[in-house]
């Protein structure tokens, strides 16, 4: 049994017209829209169960447009289940536009909610792709998570 387990992901999604951008469970206005989950994959994988898509498959309709942060809800009962608890989670957010920093406290309140942990153990960064490939040409957006899982007790 480890003590201590990381896990990382990495969230690529097309910008997409007549869908909400939402980003640690905070809705940003934007033209463009998408949905992200890195963190909750990072935690399945540092638990080695496998990616997000095993779980919450994109191919069943009760997971159509699911929001990220009940998802998260779950993989913190798994995680609780198996007797961990969040250490830290780092997460960068590649995006031209909009801007993230107006959002990121929001962003870090929704998520050490949904994982039951200290605010101080979520960070959220966000850098821009400085009109390079399809992050700067704003087709998409990137999300990267790491994430500390430490055993209970």
């Amino acid at each position: 049994m480890h003590n201590i387990r990381i896990g990382q992901a990495v969230d690529i999604h097309q910008l997409v017209e007549g869908r909400k951008l939402i980003l640690g469970g905070v809705e940003i206005e934007h033209s463009k829209g998408l949905l992200g989950h890195s963190i909750g994959e990072s935690i399945l994988v540092a638990l080695a169960l496998g990616d997000l898509g095993k779980h919450f498959p994109d191919t069943d309709p009760k997971y159509k447009d699911a929001n990220s942060l009940v998802l998260l809800g779950h993989i913190y009962d798994m995680m609780d289940e198996m007797g961990y608890q969040i250490g830290n989670v780092d997460a960068t957010i590649l995006a031209e536009r909009p801007k993230m920093a107006p959002h990121i406290i929001s962003m870090r309140t929704n998520i050490s909610n949904a994982l039951h942990c200290d605010i101080e153990d979520v960070s959220i960064k966000a850098t821009r792709g400085e009109k390079l490939g399809f992050v700067g040409n704003e087709e998409g957006i990137v999300s990267l998570s790491v994430c500390i899982l430490e055993k209970k007790g």
